[in-house]
């Protein structure tokens, strides 16, 4: 199977210039915990509650500050023509639980997440990405460079 088959292509975006108050709007209203930052119609970062939890609050920055102070520049992504079983054993080597979608002009065309992988029916599979992913440590810490 491939992503196609299983993202979701309906894909809420913040932009750097919004607050992170917006962001996490944004991600209450879709109950979501990681939304894609584009800006001219370009991908250039993801944003997730932990950025704003760790990397703003925690550091004394109010719900005014901007989200390309807080967001992860460092973008993670798939394609959509790639396996589905292939995205999955990715995700658990680096370590997260949704990564958005591209095509292959690198445009965002969706989202995919590890509960979209497991309905796929490889359970199996998606139960070892979710042990690599929740393993300690790993290249996306919260309190490092981004």
């Amino acid at each position: 199977m491939k992503i196609r088959d299983c993202m979701s292509p309906d894909v809420h975006l913040a932009h750097p210039g919004d607050t992170i108050q917006n962001a996490a709007a944004m991600m209450a209203e879709i109950d979501a915990g990681a939304i894609p930052v584009s800006e001219d119609d370009r991908l250039v970062g993801m944003i997730t509650d932990r950025d704003i939890a760790v990397r703003a609050v925690a550091a004394g920055q109010g719900p005014d500050s901007l989200v390309e102070e807080v967001m992860s520049h460092e973008v993670k992504y798939c394609y959509e023509d790639e396996d589905t079983e292939h995205v999955l054993a990715n995700m658990g080597d680096i370590q997260v639980r949704r990564l958005p979608v591209l095509n292959r002009e690198k445009r965002l065309v969706g989202i995919v997440s590890l509960g979209d992988l497991a309905m796929t029916g490889a359970r199996a599979k998606t139960g070892q990405a979710l042990g690599d992913i929740s393993r300690p440590g790993g290249s996306h810490t919260q309190t490092g460079p981004q």
